[in-house]
């Protein structure tokens, strides 16, 4: 089947302006390599028939060696060389990122969320997109186009043998997800090639997931994948269903621009042999185009090219002060509002308080919704942290996922992207780690890679700490690996009060948050712990993020010693019983957040008391509490008695089962009653 002419034609523009890119780069090797980039060279035609069929409402993940698509949906040279030279107008990182890492939010191109350079890891973002549709589609939030979204997600064959691209098939096969996956197979990794590193390729391993349907194509025949795509496409369109394309491809040029194919490849003679553009020409002149035709279509592209570049030199740099925008967006969340504490008949547990918020949220807001493992119908989380929701709200809004930390946490990307408001889950800050990689590489950077355009808002809640002999993988402390994650809010409250009011705080703040919450304080159990029981505060309660609390005051001592204890989370309650006897002396300050974190109320307690305990449940070596204390040491030095003193965990690898190594591991009452004693008679 030939296609109409004036496809044809706008394709071979684009690929011939795709391919005058590549050549000038490397005719400018000098000027273009002071910062790495990659070409679509050999990948065109796919690349092009993609973008074609794309629409405003769709949403994009591309990668690093897609610039032919970028060009394909409407992307200018001159916007890819801005991203190329870094410059201050890049339209996609205002210079922040490398070369085809776009994020993209023009009304009429499709919506490109922002994508990082690892490897695969636009999986679960882009799948996480397609689950919003699907969301919205079954709860019956109205989508006004005429044709509805779909997600495409482009992956190199070599990135699919990442488990967390597994994770991603998963979910869209489970859910019938409006997604395609477009596999770009040239062959290579780097320097390895797909014999030494692939069982199998994607289409050979698509196959394992049922419910997905794929194809395999040639990739450098423009007129057969667009045909292709265009039957694709139409059927996810109207069907609602996951496709992968596995197209093969050459690679006629560098890995990138710092990795020379010319160091490893001893296929190049037999890549060139299947250059998609003479396969275009040859599909142009069958189409009836005569050689002059297509002769000015290249030299345009040329001219256009070397006019952009020259253009794109002179563009302006970053400034230094550039450094410090759009690190979180604004919130409008900085007032402490409605009713902390209402009478009422009985206190209401910690654990409680925030299945209240999670309910009053949903009951307002039709794109909040709640997902992770065992948090569905039958158990309601393992802490009965969502019981009762999927009853009231339905198993769309609330539902279990695979054991898939890094889909719970990378997914809410996509989410988020398509306007919606994720909840997620992860059962214990000890299975955290798999979801660390999308939670660092995708989730904490979009806002501040993209320029601002899409940050991520999502709540990602975490229960933690030690508690009844929980043992070495159910008792973690986690917060020292969270805060050296910039780009994240992070939440750590002590009783039901905050931890509601930072739920609704995080709920209005458009950037990810996550809250830590200590396993301990849920119900109360813990010996002590009776004053994280408190009257529910009033549905319209929000706390801000960064507001410290002074859980105990005192006043400034003439002659007596005194000593503020930094603390947070279930350091608050062995504070608040260690100084039962010494309530005049001990100010307690609880941060409730540890990022933002509240140092004016830190530093002015610290000044007033002379002395300082940061008191943790982590083990103390190269921890926060350890941070935190240098913090206060730097900024309060000359109005300090004695030392900034740290008190927590031993530093052993793991929380031991047994009881009486549990109790000689973390900190206890009696622990922190005599550290303050020993700074109080510093």
């Amino acid at each position: 089947m030939n296609l109409d002419k004036s496809i044809l034609k706008k394709a071979f523009s684009t690929m011939a302006t795709a391919k005058a890119m590549a050549t000038l780069y490397e005719d400018n090797f000098k000027i273009v390599s002071k910062y790495v980039h990659a070409t679509s060279r050999g990948h065109e035609a796919i690349q092009i028939a993609m973008a074609m069929q794309l629409l405003p409402q769709d949403y994009a993940f591309p990668y690093y060696r897609d610039d032919a698509m970028m060009l394909g949906i409407g992307m200018q040279p001159y916007d890819l060389m801005l991203q190329l030279m870094a410059k201050k107008d890049d339209p996609f990182s205002g210079g922040r990122t490398y070369y085809c890492h776009p994020s993209l939010k023009d009304a009429d191109k499709p919506k490109i969320p922002h994508q990082s350079s690892a490897t695969g890891m636009q999986a679960i973002p882009a799948t996480g997109a397609a689950m919003g549709f699907w969301y919205k589609e079954n709860i019956g939030i109205q989508d006004t186009n005429q044709e509805k979204p779909l997600v495409v997600c482009s992956l190199g064959d070599a990135s699919v043998t990442e488990g967390e691209i597994a994770e991603a098939l998963q979910m869209a096969a489970l859910k019938q997800l409006p997604i395609l996956y477009l596999v770009q197979d040239n062959g290579w990794d780097i320097s390895a090639n797909a014999a030494e590193t692939r069982a199998q390729n994607a289409f050979e391993y698509a196959k394992g997931f049922h419910g997905i349907e794929a194809i395999s194509i040639d990739g450098a025949n423009f007129t057969e994948s667009y045909l292709a795509v265009q039957k694709v496409v139409k059927t996810i369109r109207e069907e609602r269903r996951p496709f992968l394309v596995h197209a093969k491809v050459p690679l006629l040029n560098h890995h990138t621009s710092g990795v020379r194919m010319e160091w490893y490849r001893d296929d190049l003679e037999e890549a060139q042999s299947r250059d998609p553009y003479p396969v275009l020409i040859q599909q142009l002149l069958e189409a009836g185009f005569i050689k002059e035709e297509i002769q000015t279509i290249e030299n345009t592209a040329v001219a256009k090219v070397q006019a952009d570049f020259d253009k794109a030199q002179l563009a302006e740099d970053p400034a230094p002060e550039d450094l410090f925008t759009h690190d979180f967006a604004p919130t409008t969340i900085i007032e402490e509002v409605g009713e902390r504490n209402p009478e009422r008949e009985d206190k209401v547990v910690m654990v409680d308080c925030a299945l209240f918020a999670v309910e009053e949220l949903m009951k307002k807001h039709q794109e909040c919704l709640l997902y992770g493992q065992d948090v569905g119908g039958r158990l309601g989380g393992v802490f009965r942290e969502a019981a009762t929701l999927a009853q009231k709200f339905g198993d769309e809004r609330v539902f279990n996922t695979p054991i898939q930390e890094a889909f719970i946490v990378g997914s809410t990307v996509g989410m988020s992207a398509v306007g919606l408001k994720p909840i997620v889950e992860v059962q214990f800050a000890d299975y955290i780690w798999p979801g660390l990689n999308q939670l660092f590489t995708e989730v904490s950077r979009s806002c501040y890679l993209s320029n601002g355009k899409w940050p991520v808002s999502m709540i990602l809640r975490v229960p933690i700490g030690a508690y009844g002999s929980g043992g070495p993988y159910h008792s973690s402390s986690v917060e020292s690996v969270l805060t050296n994650i910039r780009g994240i809010k992070i939440a750590y409250p002590s009783n039901g009060a905050d931890l509601k009011g930072l739920l609704k705080a995080a709920y209005y703040d458009p950037n990810p948050v996550v809250i830590l919450e200590h396993k301990g304080l849920y119900w109360s159990k813990v010996k002590g712990t009776d004053a994280a029981r408190v009257n529910e505060p009033s549905d319209d309660y929000i706390l801000p993020f960064g507001k410290a609390n002074i859980v105990q005051e005192i006043w400034e001592q003439e002659t007596d010693e005194t000593i503020t204890v930094i603390t947070y989370g279930m350091g608050v309650h062995w504070a608040l019983n260690a100084s039962t006897n010494m309530k005049n002396q001990v100010e307690i300050i609880d941060l409730r957040t540890l990022y933002p974190l509240d140092e004016e109320t830190i530093f002015k307690s610290v000044k007033k008391a002379k002395k300082c305990l940061v008191v943790t449940e982590e083990p103390t070596n190269n921890s926060f509490a350890r941070s935190l204390a240098g913090l206060i040491q730097e900024n309060c030095f000359k109005y300090l008695d004695a030392p900034v003193m740290v008190i927590g965990s031993e530093n052993m690898p793991a929380i031991p089962l047994n009881s009486t190594l549990e109790f000689t591991m973390i900190p206890n009452v009696d622990k922190v009653k005599a550290k303050m004693e020993e700074l109080l008679n510093y």
